[in-house]
């Protein structure tokens, strides 16, 4: 029996750098997950319940249970420069770049 209903996934209040691992904590201070650096990379930074981190030439999106959502290259991004709430901008050349959680570019304005 099905009840239809989802589990909703936790917010992120905070991602703390514990040496090999990243621990991903909900509003309440409870541990939501725990990543492995050398699987992610380096979080530039997180929103409401995703976190973006760079790996080598690629950006990796997951969702706050680790998950990973979309893998994006670099060279067509640019430099992430903000994460918040359910959108990341990055700086490419002369634009700035709007993406939603799922990596989808949603504006391109000159800067």
């Amino acid at each position: 029996m099905s009840l239809g209903i989802q589990a909703q996934k936790r917010q992120i209040s905070y991602i703390k750098d514990d040496g090999g691992f990243y621990l991903v904590y909900d509003e309440n201070g409870k541990r939501i997950s725990t990543v492995s650096k050398s699987t992610v990379g380096e979080v530039v930074g997180w929103g409401i319940d995703f976190f973006v981190s760079l790996d080598g030439s690629w950006y990796k999106i997951y969702d706050s249970n680790g998950k990973k959502i979309n893998t994006l290259s670099k060279m067509s991004v640019g430099k992430v420069v903000a994460v918040s709430c359910n959108t990341f901008t990055s700086e490419d050349g002369g634009f700035l770049k709007t993406y939603d959680k799922t990596g989808k570019k949603i504006n391109t304005r000159s800067k």
